[in-house]
């Protein structure tokens, strides 16, 4: 009696060894594409063709077709990379300023300095990639971009890391979730509008003293966060102290 497939008692179509490896170069492929195009970016700016990013590939622009689709393909292939790159730097300036603890801990200007001075190193160290991803290139854009927009998802997920820290300021119920982020957003609108007005002219601002500013701005503005009255002059929920 012969042993049982390992797949058969799954259901499933079992895989080929070759089409495992190829699923593998291609993904290896698509990321060696993607740095190549950073790459392209950092020397011919935000305005880049797909020659130049062909050339900087070592390839020929049909590859790169293939692997990453058309313009708009190595736009979000770019906003992925670069969307990977924030998130990471800012779980670990957060983690190094004290994490988002579960107490009154929160040391709230520190976390939100960390935070801004996370991004606004991307704008500094990679001002042309900066460009290129918050200003969109000039091709058509499917119907459902506000959905798929790489920009506005990539907001959301700085917005839902703030959130969740100004929910250890104050109890997290029904009263407070809804402002929480909007605040959240609000900061999330304050630090890129006032990344993109410093790319373009830093007036003599560096990014420490930016950070710094926009840190100080943010925790004065949140000092009085849940102690205003409601809308219907009921008395707010007490912060957390």
């Amino acid at each position: 009696m012969s042993a049982p497939s390992s797949t058969s008692d799954q259901g499933q179509t079992p895989r080929d060894g070759r089409d495992v490896r190829w699923a593998a170069h291609r993904v290896a492929r698509r990321r060696e594409l993607v740095d190549a195009t950073v790459r392209a970016i950092r020397t011919h700016g935000a305005g880049v063709g797909m020659e130049e990013i062909a050339a900087q590939a070592g390839t020929s622009k049909t590859v790169i077709y293939r692997h990453l689709g058309d313009r708009h393909g190595v736009y979000l292939a770019v906003c992925e990379s670069v969307d990977a790159r924030i998130l990471a730097e800012i779980e670990q300036a957060t983690a190094s300023s004290g994490g988002f603890a579960t107490t009154a801990e929160v040391n709230l200007p520190r976390i939100l300095g960390a935070v801004i001075d996370s991004y606004l190193r991307l704008v500094e160290r990679d001002p042309e990639v900066y460009r290129f991803v918050v200003r969109r290139p000039d091709v058509t854009l499917p119907d459902d971009l506000p959905a798929s927009d790489p920009v506005t998802g990539l907001s959301g997920r700085i917005a839902d890391n703030l959130t969740h820290l100004l929910a250890q300021l104050q109890p997290d119920d029904a009263h407070t979730q809804g402002r929480n982020r909007a605040l959240a957003w609000a900061l999330v609108g304050m630090v890129k509008e006032s990344a993109d007005r410093w790319l373009e002219n830093p007036d003599g601002l560096t990014r420490t003293d930016l950070a710094r500013h926009l840190a100080a701005f943010a925790h004065t503005g949140l000092a009085g966060h849940g102690e205003l009255p409601t809308s219907d002059g009921s008395a707010p929920h007490p912060r957390r102290r």
